[in-house]
């Protein structure tokens, strides 16, 4: 979701470096093919993860939420030359058509997946990370928050995707009439914990910027 008017979007994507050919190929076939295609990135977002990667120049990079790897490749392109991105999914049903994109990238090699639980699989991971991308779940966002913390090294960066949630933040939470409805609200409140959480954490100072659906840019004191 953008809360641009659809014209000021428009002129900001115009005057955006464009994202490369693969990009834009992985772009169009994720609408094409795959279900929930606004879970991508996109153009301006992408070049927004990307400059931040090239800024920070990390030699390591951990994403909780792959899909189908586009944002992958933009935090990829900040890479150290002798950097890693490790990148965790939970569902395996998109790994051929992911890496079908990365095989074609002179960052692919850089990127190491891991098809699993988060939860399960950070505590095994070693720091210290520079960068650290959370656009998974919702619903873990704090315990994510709190499982990388102390492998982010001080000065480093986490970012945090949909921290607005196409808005549902600033509107009342438990009205939901449907099953829908009432599991949309357990979404908007595990969004709304997090962002208080992060906002009362002593240790980082954080920016909430209006980037499409919201992105959380938070500094480890």
């Amino acid at each position: 979701m953008d809360f641009l008017p659809p014209d000021i979007s428009a002129y900001a994507d115009a005057h955006t470096s464009p994202e490369s050919e693969l990009l834009r190929q992985l772009n169009r076939n994720t609408y094409a093919r795959v279900l929930y295609p606004r879970m991508l990135s996109g153009h301006m977002q992408g070049r927004l993860l990307s400059m931040y990667s090239r800024m920070i120049r990390p030699r390591r990079i951990l994403e909780i939420g792959t899909f189908t790897g586009y944002s992958a490749l933009c935090l990829a392109e900040g890479l150290a030359d002798d950097g890693t991105l490790i990148t965790i999914e939970k569902d395996d049903e998109l790994e051929s058509f992911t890496r079908s994109y990365w095989n074609q990238s002179p960052v692919g090699h850089l990127i190491d997946l891991r098809i699993g639980n988060a939860v399960a699989l950070i505590p095994a991971l070693d720091g210290p990370f520079d960068l650290v991308f959370i656009d998974a779940d919702k619903e873990n966002y704090s315990v994510y928050y709190d499982l990388v913390f102390d492998k982010v090294r001080t000065g480093g960066i986490i970012l945090a995707d949909n921290v607005l949630w196409s808005g549902k933040v600033v509107k009342p939470v438990g009205n939901a009439r449907t099953a829908a409805q009432r599991r949309a609200d357990k979404d908007t409140q595990h969004v709304l914990d997090f962002n208080r959480k992060v906002n009362e954490d002593p240790r980082v100072e954080q920016v909430l910027l209006p980037v499409r659906d919201g992105l959380m840019m938070i500094y480890k004191k």
